[in-house]
């Protein structure tokens, strides 16, 4: 057990380098290391009770509530199992060195942190929030809270908002290594969920699939979601799992999260509906269900893992040892290698351009036979001879007969003349631009500190 516990923390060690470096899926074209990670994806409609499952599962109030979208950054949440007694506390990615032990802190920051990238919009986007949280009620478990899937955009939202909500939970739900936590309310048709469509979709075989019914106590009287829970209604290679959240007015009394939770195992313990499922039943369930598969995928997923970063590592390898040895570190010394190499390529153009290397030869080629053999087919005799000078005269003078020298009929003979030498000049200018351009790559190429 031990051994699997340092599994999931090697994984959210992993995830960590990830974001930091950047890396966090979504729409990259190439295979990442962060989708090469098994993660569980937590989706849900809007008022699914979706954030009701995270804060039972974790055992506080933390995320950010209130009406729309409320959750418009992925939220990669790490839980790790400390032993009894010690005190609860949470820690940002951003800010590693603080730690938080007031909970509304932490709502309050994810909240800043989302507008520092998206505003007071409600737009959303893709760069995550990385949030640990260690405590004795959890087991070691990651997940990652995705905005909510909603219909119709409302005001100050664009009308894009609906496709970039699902593109976005796409992303990160279509990956083979992703584990699905589909958020459906037991109030609402499964045929309209739109957590259990998109999971259809990505998943057909219900493979990668958990699904979750909320809001059981909300159900009309007379009414339950046996068809469901049983996996008559829908069926998943993964178990059904019901929950009963906190109510909005538990929520506003500040109820207590483990009493909570008491209450959630006396409803389905009493329940002539449910009482046969109870073991299987309810938040503290559903998490430990999640963190044994998490760790089963893990230990299937780690030579794929291994293998991935053995290959990512060669490759850089490859191409650090194509750039070169590495540049100090100080900045003295940085520095003074920058200098020493715009030294050496000073050396080593000018020998390509004065001597020594192939370079400067070709540039006089252009001058000494390029430039005079295009010049020498400018017809000068035709343009200069008698009859063109004395027409071009005439024309530029008209009616009125020069005194000493037909002055606009020499200017215009004259720039008629230049332009016959602008083709062959501009072709040598970019024939000399060409050679520079080339001995520049050689350069770079040839210089060494």
């Amino acid at each position: 057990m031990a051994t699997m516990e340092g599994l999931i923390r090697l994984v959210n060690a992993l995830q960590k380098a990830c974001t930091k470096l950047g890396d966090f899926g979504g729409d990259a074209s190439l295979p990442t290391l962060w989708d090469s990670l098994p993660s569980v994806a937590v989706v849900g409609g809007q008022s699914s009770g979706k954030s009701s499952v995270l804060e039972s599962i974790v055992g506080r109030d933390f995320l950010p509530r209130g009406s729309g979208i409320v959750t418009r950054r992925p939220l990669v949440l790490q839980l790790y199992k400390t032993e009894q007694g010690e005190q609860e506390y949470a820690e940002f990615l951003h800010l590693p060195n603080k730690r938080f032990t007031d909970f509304s802190l932490v709502r309050k920051e994810i909240q800043d942190e989302t507008d520092k990238i998206t505003g007071k919009s409600k737009q959303i986007s893709p760069v995550p929030i990385q949030l640990s949280i260690y405590s004795p009620n959890v087991v070691n478990l990651t997940m990652i809270d995705l905005p909510g899937l909603t219909k119709v955009a409302v005001e100050g939202q664009p009308e894009s908002i609906v496709q970039d909500i699902e593109n976005l939970v796409r992303s990160y739900v279509e990956k083979p290594n992703c584990i699905i936590l589909a958020i459906t309310p037991a109030n609402q048709d499964i045929a309209t969920s739109d957590a259990i469509r998109l999971a259809r979709e990505v998943d057909p075989a219900g493979e990668r699939t958990f699904g979750v019914l909320t809001k059981l106590d909300l159900m009309d009287r007379g009414t339950n979601a046996l068809e469901v829970l049983e996996g008559r209604s829908y069926r998943l290679q993964q178990p059904w799992v019901g929950v009963v959240n906190r109510s909005q007015a538990d929520i506003n009394r500040n109820v207590d999260m483990m009493d909570a939770r008491r209450r959630e195992r006396e409803f389905f313990a009493s329940s002539p509906d449910y009482g046969h499922l109870a073991s299987k039943m309810g938040s503290e369930y559903l998490a430990k269900l999640l963190s044994r598969h998490l760790e089963s995928v893990i230990k299937a997923r780690i030579p794929a893992i291994a293998s991935f970063i053995g290959r990512s590592i060669d490759g850089l390898e490859s191409e650090l040892d194509h750039l070169g040895r590495p540049v100090a570190i100080d900045a003295g010394a940085q520095l003074y290698t920058i200098l020493e190499l715009c030294r050496a390529f000073d050396r080593t153009f000018k020998e390509h351009l004065e001597g020594g290397r192939p370079g400067g030869d070709r540039i006089y080629g252009v001058f000494d036979h390029q430039l005079p053999g295009a010049l020498r087919k400018i017809p000068f005799d035709r343009h200069l001879s008698i009859q063109n000078v004395r027409r071009v005269v005439s024309e530029a003078d008209g009616y009125q007969p020069h005194l000493i020298a037909p002055e606009q009929g020499y200017r215009r003979l004259i720039d008629s003349s230049l332009n016959f030498f602008r083709g062959p000049a501009e072709a040598s200018v970019d024939a000399v631009h060409h050679i520079l351009k080339e001995l520049v790559r050689k350069s770079i190429g040839e210089t060494q500190v």
